[in-house]
């Protein structure tokens, strides 16, 4: 399946692309960019089809909602990892539910940073391949020859592409050329609530360990990998449009249209069957999503059973049968889609 975000070759930069990659949105689209919304020159019956696919589960749709049960109080909003102007009037909505909380739940706060980056600085493995075969000699070598080819436009020369750990090389590749640039310090709307409330005097916490990414990968198999870079590779000459289409569709509310688009794209890629789409989608959104937002629950609510909480994280946890809307309304709350 195509790659969804990714991560760049720096400590920093690597904790945006992680936590874009737990959260499956796409790059930040540089000004300089010229992406075009893939949406508008779709017919309509692939249109209605990529709908369809979204509204047929729970909470398909909207960013910012809350959830109460009894006296507690869960305000939650969908966030966006990478920088964009159009944050700036959800900040001005959102800030005083922040401001008003007991606690800000992240994926990851500023603790979880720290331990992020100074494992990563004990564990270079973590991220780039130090011992054994390169990825030269671990992929076939079309894919290789695409892979190279597309890191260097991104600025990473050959012999530091071929020390990257596979799956950091292919949330890589979700980031336009166009926009590395504009990178050197990527914020987004996880990093505005965490300013936010860290100026206000608000604890944020995180939701889960800093570590679960590693966890993540280490289930995927290598079979996985080569196929995750192989379909990704095939999208690479509409990058651009691709990151343009996500991020519209994130700012218009519509997230789970995200991921039914990505996997549409996938039905049309040579060696797919639809069964093999679904099968691998599933266990993709198990892997990625559903098993962290099982997780997050107990998080969210034992917070919440001690004051007000607002909770910030990846926009598509939110929707699905697994979802963190679905599961906290299966543990009694109710769900009311607030305006933006």
């Amino acid at each position: 399946m195509p790659s969804l975000p990714l991560c760049l070759a720096s400590p920093r930069l690597c904790l945006a692309g992680l936590a874009t990659a737990f959260g499956l949105l796409s790059a930040p689209v540089a000004a300089d960019c010229n992406g075009r919304n893939l949406f508008d020159d779709m017919p309509a019956d692939r249109v209605a089809a990529i709908e369809a696919a979204a509204n047929a589960v729970p909470f398909p749709t909207g960013n910012y909602w809350r959830a109460t049960r009894g006296d507690e109080v869960i305000t939650l909003i969908g966030t966006y990892h990478f920088d964009d102007p159009r944050h700036l009037p959800t900040l001005d909505v959102i800030t005083p539910e922040i401001t008003a909380a007991a606690t800000v739940l992240v994926e990851a706060g500023p603790d979880e940073e720290k331990q992020l980056l100074d494992l990563i600085a004990r564990d270079p493995s973590k991220i780039m391949i130090t011992d054994g075969p390169t990825l030269i000699e671990q992929l076939p070598p079309d894919i290789w020859s695409g892979l190279s080819e597309a890191l260097a436009l991104r600025g990473v020369p050959g012999f530091m592409a071929a020390k990257f750990q596979p799956w950091y090389a292919i949330i890589m590749l979700a980031v336009p050329p166009c926009a590395m640039a504009r990178m050197a310090d990527p914020k987004g709307l996880d990093g505005l609530v965490i300013d936010t409330a860290r100026a206000a005097g608000v604890p944020v916490r995180g939701l889960e360990p800093f570590d679960t990414v590693f966890s993540i990968f280490d289930n995927m198999t290598k079979a996985e990998m080569v196929a995750m870079l192989q379909s990704t590779l095939a999208v690479e000459d509409r990058v651009e449009d691709y990151s343009a289409t996500l991020a519209d569709s994130y700012f218009a509310g519509e997230n789970r249209l995200i991921w039914e688009f990505l996997r549409f794209v996938t039905y049309e890629m040579p060696g797919y069957t639809r069964d093999q789409v679904d099968a691998e989608y599933a266990r993709m959104e198990e892997l990625l999503m559903n098993t962290r937002n099982r997780g997050w629950i107990p998080v969210l609510t034992e917070a919440a059973a001690n004051g007000p909480v607002f909770a910030a994280f990846g926009a598509l946890h939110l929707s699905g049968e697994a979802g963190v809307l679905n599961l906290l309304a299966a543990e009694g709350y109710t769900l009311t889609e607030l305006p933006l």
